[in-house]
């Protein structure tokens, strides 16, 4: 038989309330939210009533003379100075495609995530911090040297995993798959920050139009002459070759089936295959 809990009175309300079984003993205010806080009051008030407390904070201090409830008093307490002033240089830059931003005629380099986007850079004599949008990316040592480029390895790493994703597209291995002509070029736009997929995807257009074997000459000469990008390809096929395709090809309503390209066989894998049987 569960025994009866009796109501109580509230020691702030003086309302009858039904105390929690789980603090019946302790429990002197009702439920309320609003007496919350005198509840508070009333346990801290009891706890410094008790001999021991209240002995430690009436004893004289050796080195103040004072009460410690007489120390503490709101209008004794000093407030904190105010935080120094920033005296850095602080110059709001563009982060360019080599994940790098120019500062003092050299280039400091950011995570490459922030390429394209707008960071804040405050340099003293010795270090130089980017923050983007208040939180700090990146810091160097400063360099008072000319013209010097400043990576982080952590940046070098970040750049070749993203790299290597982009290298793993279906694109861009179609394209690879032309010959070392097209691996050359495609390292070359990269190292010139070149926008891969969409270069490669234009790229692979032409070789639609040209033919693969007129695309490779192309991209042969723009090695020679150190020209990487679309444009510099298309000019070079524009005056000297005629396109090997005078017609547009059937375009399905599925642009997904219409993105399909597949790669070039390497004839020397069946050559080695044939070589392989006659020695047999």
């Amino acid at each position: 038989m569960k025994k009866k809990i009796r109501r109580r009175r509230c020691k702030h309300c003086d309302d009858l309330f039904k105390p929690d079984p789980r603090n019946l003993k302790r429990q002197k205010f009702c439920r309320k939210s609003e007496y919350k806080e005198a509840s508070k009051r009333y346990s801290q008030q009891k706890w410094l009533m008790k001999p021991k407390n209240t002995t430690a904070n009436q004893r004289l201090h050796l080195t103040t003379g004072q009460k410690p409830v007489q120390r503490f008093v709101k209008d004794a307490l000093r407030p904190l100075s105010e935080p120094l002033p920033d005296f850095r240089e602080t110059e709001t830059l563009l982060v360019y495609k080599d994940f790098g931003i120019r500062f003092d005629t050299n280039v400091y380099t950011v995570p490459p995530r922030l390429v394209g986007k707008s960071v804040t850079l405050k340099a003293d004599s010795r270090t130089i911090s980017v923050y983007y949008k208040e939180k700090q990316v990146a810091t160097h040592v400063r360099s008072w040297k000319k013209k010097q480029r400043i990576d982080l390895p952590s940046h070098s790493e970040q750049v070749r995993k993203l790299k290597k994703r982009i290298f793993m597209d279906k694109q861009i291995m179609v394209f690879m798959s032309l010959g070392q002509e097209a691996v050359d070029y495609l390292e070359k736009l990269s190292d010139a920050a070149q926008p891969l997929k969409k270069t490669i995807l234009r790229l692979l257009v032409l070789n639609d139009d040209y033919g693969a074997a007129s695309l490779i000459y192309a991209l042969k000469k723009a090695l020679e002459h150190k020209l990487y990008g679309f444009a510099y390809v298309q000019n070079i096929l524009y005056q000297e070759m005629i396109s090997s395709i005078q017609h547009q090809p059937v375009a399905l309503k599925n642009d997904d089936l219409n993105k399909i390209r597949l790669t070039k066989p390497n004839l020397a894998e069946y050559d080695a295959i044939v070589l392989q049987r006659r020695k047999r």
